[in-house]
């Protein structure tokens, strides 16, 4: 069994990783900024610095980590309050990142895998799912560092010999769930009009646990060598067909009124919401061929599985 470094292992995704990986009869140690109940069995090691600095010199006596699942990361936000969004994701998610890598090849670590986002490819499909080998076209911030990262690390695996692997989910949902599809289920649970039932282009997301599943594989899997896979549950839904499935298990019917596509892009353009509309009603299909033909990994649970959990969590904090 393998002893794996799990850093943002108190976020949504951290936690549910960690989990998987005690399950999976691995050793884990988190590293993380504030001492927070973590799952039972985690090792912490707390470190507040910002943005990973002097993390070699704080790196624990007795440490010794067979793989590093850097997730830590500064995310897309809706509002972003920075007077330069672009220098603050960078100084996060590559730099930041890249100190990471450092310091894990220096104390004897020898695979690091990078959770990196869908969005490092492009926000949209061509007209067929997304390929990890496709031309990158990032289209904000966020998406520009994720592929950086991914630049830089793969520079540096190259350099030093530490494997580097790379995983790109689509948007992450489960129980804990936080954000734009937290913003989704509260809409569907309070009964808000939502103008998507005209909405044909589909959406590839991924549940958290067959996302875990996954980097699990990649963690541990030495056929997952120097590789970057796309990770993403078998279906792709449309947007309206998600708040369908999610106002069946919450037991609240979505309310869904057939607003054109067309006039959505225009109220997006009227309102400066071009961007955020378009996550909405933009098709987004990625392209899973790769880690089921390299590692053998399929999804663990169907999307309707996953929305069932995701629900039932909901219902139970009202």
């Amino acid at each position: 069994m393998s002893h794996v470094l799990v850093t943002g292992a108190n976020g949504f995704v951290g936690r549910a990783l960690s989990l998987a990986l005690l399950n999976s009869g691995h050793t884990v140690t988190g590293l993380v900024r504030q001492a927070e109940h973590g799952a039972n069995g985690v090792t912490s090691w707390v470190d507040a610095s910002n943005n990973f600095t002097g993390i070699d010199a704080a790196w624990p006596q007795g440490l010794q980590a067979d793989c590093v699942v850097h997730l830590a990361a500064r995310v897309h936000v809706l509002h972003d309050d920075s007077t330069d969004p672009e220098a603050a994701f960078r100084a996060t998610n590559v730099d930041g990142a890249l100190r990471v890598a450092e310091a894990a090849w220096r104390h004897g670590v020898k695979r690091l895998v990078f959770v990196s986002s869908i969005k490092a490819l492009a926000e949209t499909d061509s007209g067929r799912p997304l390929r990890e080998n496709d031309q990158p076209a990032p289209a904000d911030a966020y998406g520009r560092s994720k592929l950086a990262a991914e630049q830089a690390l793969l520079r540096y695996g190259e350099d030093t010999g530490l494997d580097i692997v790379i995983v790109r989910p689509p948007l992450v949902y489960g129980p804990q769930v936080r954000a734009n599809f937290l913003r989704l289920v509260d809409a569907v649970w309070n009964g808000v009009p939502l103008p998507l039932a005209a909405v044909g282009a589909r959406r590839s997301i991924v549940y958290i646990e067959n996302l875990t599943d996954a980097l699990v594989c990649c963690a541990t899997d030495p056929r997952a060598a120097g590789q970057c896979f796309h990770v993403a549950d078998d279906d792709a839904p449309t947007v309206a067909e998600l708040a369908r499935m999610l106002g069946r298990h919450l037991r609240k019917p979505a309310l869904l009124l057939p607003v054109p596509a067309a006039w959505l892009r225009i109220a997006g353009r009227l309102t400066r919401r071009s961007s955020q509309v378009e996550r909405l009603i933009g098709s987004l299909q990625v392209d899973t061929g790769r880690i089921r033909s390299v590692l053998g990994w399929r999804p663990t649970h169907s999307t309707d599985a996953g929305l069932a959990a995701t629900a039932s969590w909901y219902r139970s904090t009202r």
